[in-house]
């Protein structure tokens, strides 16, 4: 198994070194005239030079080769689904639910497995996101992959995800999440069919949510994040292939060697991973309800204060001990998009029609809430303190930002429930005078 260091806080200051090349890390400076063992200096930077200290992102990496070693990009059509225009699908504010997306039968890597089903925004101007799903069955062989665009939050909802990444490997499951930062590279073995979602965000980072009035401790810990431990290969390819998204379209370049050769590296700009049994969940104990972003495990946040790119937001098992209250999900209209999945079990809003594997859409202003099963048993039930979610991990993708939905997600995986919206409709009308 690979292993991990505590991350121990966003912005805080990270270094490794693979054991078998002690002192490989220079002292005292960044980029020495000779580094040790005859490697080569590089900085990887996630932020503007002159960006404030607190935003400042970047890693030194020593590697056996710089990572400019290769040959030409040329266009790469292996993921025809994946997608950052917005506008070949006309505009539809309705409820939307898909049932699981399949994974495939043919063999499919997880570049190849990418399918966009929602996203906004502008990968160029940098600022937007894309909600993808990944659907694959076998392992990314002598190929890496990078994000030009933005952040991967990956979310694996079948089968773990073996992560190799510059800065060492990482073992992915679910109930577990990992963040890929832009220009990163990094390639996915998998074992059978694995399924999962991706959020991406153009803007900035993913970053913990202020905590404000809860004070210092609640929700996700910093200290459980964990980055990996450096580990190099020295391994001479004929045609190993790194693939680039750029500008939302894929492109190959070919070179000689595995990338994967970074023997050390210091900074505070790393890949990570977070297990989501480990949020320390706040609510109510009185009465009515905290808002969902109390739930908030990381934030991409906006140029409007309070306002969030991208919020990635669990419903994790919890005591409900509300009184005089109906404890479900209310029925919402909201100026934002919310996009959920289901990693496992049963939500207990849409216990029916939502499934593992599976998503949902309501976009701006558009309504939505329990079904009249749900509704009917929270209405009637006796409000003692109880369980609820325990054997389930739901998840939202919330953004500030209008998404719209691809032809894929629409049409083409064939998974949208047309019927969707009469879970609604056996409401009764209880008024009376």
């Amino acid at each position: 198994m690979p292993e991990y260091k505590y991350l121990s806080g966003f912005g805080s200051h990270f270094s490794s070194e693979d054991s078998r090349c002690p002192n490989a890390l220079p002292e005292g400076q960044n980029s020495p005239q000779k580094c040790a063992y005859g490697l080569y200096a590089e900085q990887l930077s996630g932020s503007a030079f002159t960006a404030p200290r607190t935003e400042n992102v970047r890693s030194w990496l020593y590697r056996v080769r710089p990572s400019v070693i290769h040959q030409p990009f040329e266009r790469y059509d292996a993921a025809p689904f994946l997608r950052a225009k917005w506008d070949e699908q006309h505009p539809n504010p309705n409820q939307m639910r898909w049932n699981p997306f399949d994974v495939p039968s043919g063999k499919v890597d997880f570049v190849a497995g990418l399918h966009t089903v929602c996203g906004a925004g502008d990968t160029r101007s940098r600022h937007g996101l894309a909600v993808h799903v990944y659907l694959c069955n076998s392992s990314m062989e002598n190929q890496a992959m990078y994000n030009s665009d933005g952040d991967f939050l990956i979310v694996p909802q079948q089968g773990s995800l073996d992560i190799t990444t510059e800065f060492g490997k990482m073992y992915v499951q679910p109930n577990e999440i990992c963040v890929i930062p832009q220009g990163i590279r990094f390639s996915v073995a998998v074992e059978g069919p694995t399924r999962g979602y991706i959020l991406e965000v153009y803007d900035g980072h993913f970053k913990l949510p202020d905590l404000g009035p809860i004070g210092a401790n609640g929700l996700a810990n910093p200290r459980d994040f964990l980055t990996p431990t450096a580990w190099f290969e020295d391994r001479s390819v004929d045609g190993y292939n790194v693939v680039s998204k750029y500008q939302g379209a894929l492109f190959v370049a070919t070179q000689n060697h595995s990338p994967f050769d970074v023997v050390a590296w210091h900074g505070n700009y790393v890949p990570y991973k977070y297990d989501l049994a480990k949020f320390m969940v706040i609510n109510s104990v009185s009465f009515d309800h905290c808002d969902p972003s109390i739930f908030t495990v990381l934030t991409c946040p906006s140029n409007r204060y309070g306002t969030a790119i991208a919020d990635f937001v669990i419903f994790p098992p919890r005591w409900s001990v509300q009184e005089h209250t109906f404890r479900p999900p209310y029925y919402h209209r909201n100026c934002m998009s919310e996009f959920m999945g289901l990693i496992f079990g049963r939500y207990e809003a849409k216990e029916g029609g939502f499934m593992p594997g599976g998503a949902s859409l309501h976009s701006m202003m558009t309504p939505h809430g329990p079904d009249r099963k749900c509704f009917e048993g929270a209405s009637n039930a006796e409000l003692k303190p109880e369980r609820i979610a325990d054997g389930t991990q739901a998840f939202m993708f919330e953004s500030s930002l209008s998404m719209a939905v691809t032809k894929w997600g629409e049409e083409t995986c064939q998974k949208l429930d047309a019927k969707y919206y009469e879970c609604w409709q056996a409401l009764e009308k209880k008024f009376k005078i």
